[in-house]
Formats: C-alpha cells, sequence, structure tokens
C-alpha cells in the first residue's frame, strides 16, 4: 500500500509524541504511549513500501525511527509465509502493535535447570492491537506469521536502538543462550521531514 503525505503524517506525530514523553534518562512504557502506538497501526495508510517488502527467506526488521539520543526506536517487522524468529530476547523493553495480517506470539520461561519451555498458551495479534515486552515480566519469545500464504506486517517499539542491543537466542531443546545483535534489514529510512509536497500545494 503506497505511502501518502497524510498516511507520514501518522508516524510524524507518533514520533513526536513519543519524544515529548521521553525524558533525558529514556523513555519508559505508559498506557499513553501505548495508547498512541495502538493508534497509528489502527491505520494502514502510512508505512513506506521500502519497510514493507519481504524476503522469501528471511523476516525483515526495518528501521522506520531511532531517538538520536537512542532512548527508543521504530521498526516494522514484514513476516513471508510461513516465517518466524528463533526464540530470542530483547534486553529492553518494548511494544508490538499489529498492522497488516496477523502474527503468533509464544512467550517462553527460564526453567531452573536453564532450559526455556513455553509459557502459556500462543496469543495471535490481529491489526489495531498492541502487545507488551519487558525483561521485568519475561521477554523470552517466539514471533510468526499466522498465515502460511500471504505476508503480515508488525510494528515495534523499543526502549533503545534495537540493531545495537546485545541480546541472546535460546536453544529450546537446550536453554543455551547464543548472543547476537540484530542490525536492520536496510539503512534506507523514511524521510519525516520532507514537507515539500505540502508547501508546493499550499503555494499553488
Amino acid at each position: 500500500m503506497p505511502e501518502t503525505p497524510a498516511g507520514l503524517e501518522r508516524l510524524r506525530r507518533f514520533i513526536a509524541e513519543a519524544t515529548r514523553l521521553a525524558t533525558p534518562e529514556g523513555l519508559a512504557q505508559s498506557p499513553r504511549l501505548e495508547a498512541a502506538l495502538a493508534e497509528l497501526v489502527s491505520h494502514d495508510d502510512w508505512l513506506p513500501p521500502a519497510c514493507a517488502q519481504p524476503h522469501p527467506q528471511y523476516y525483515q526488521q526495518y528501521l522506520l525511527h531511532c531517538d538520536p539520543l537512542e532512548r527508543f526506536c521504530v521498526v516494522s517487522f514484514v513476516w513471508g509465509p510461513g516465517q518466524s524468529t528463533p526464540v530470542h530476547d530483547h534486553e529492553v523493553w518494548g511494544y508490538v502493535g499489529m498492522l497488516r495480517g496477523a502474527e503468533i506470539d509464544q512467550r517462553y520461561a527460564r526453567l531452573p535447570d536453564g532450559r526455556v519451555a513455553p509459557r502459556g498458551e500462543p496469543a495471535t495479534l490481529r491489526p489495531g492491537q498492541v502487545a507488551r515486552l519487558s525483561p521485568q515480566e519475561g521477554d523470552i519469545h517466539r514471533v510468526s506469521n499466522a498465515h502460511a500464504d500471504r505476508v503480515s506486517i508488525s510494528v515495534h517499539m523499543y526502549g533503545g536502538n534495537i540493531g545495537a542491543v546485545a541480546r541472546h537466542v535460546y536453544d529450546p531443546a537446550t536453554g543455551q543462550a547464543k548472543p547476537f545483535v540484530s542490525g536492520y534489514s536496510s539503512a534506507q529510512l523514511p524521510n519525516l521531514w520532507d514537507r515539500s509536497e505540502a508547501v508546493r500545494a499550499a503555494l499553488r
């Protein structure tokens, strides 16, 4: 779905709201922030096409915005049919907002012997819904596209620059943790501050 100037303004407003809520120490999870993300993902007219492209083998993680002080970032996750993550953690808080399609979130817990095991039943996230992640509440999970025949897209917000956070993937059988840093699928960013089309329209 192509972006529109009015649609991209939604992303600008969300980032401005998050920046207002941030302190020099960082941005904390709050009902106001969660509601702002829910409002953003309740509309599917703003995500740039370049940040909605699937890969035939791997899920994609496109950076939409990173706070200049790395207090938070916003990322689009694009799931090809049947794609999923390994079992992993985040080491920072996060929100997941479903934009298009659906995804399945299976949470995991550490057992006393060090293994990891599913915690509760898998939850299905649908467009407009938001899920919360927090290291204090347990942030180990596996995420997968709920659809075997089409793309799904979610918008994630993290309390840091998630592409540069040292975190872990887990072997489900042994619980062995392996460090990893995800990076991003593309360095291309939407230009939030190019208002030239609106200014030209006002001059006509």
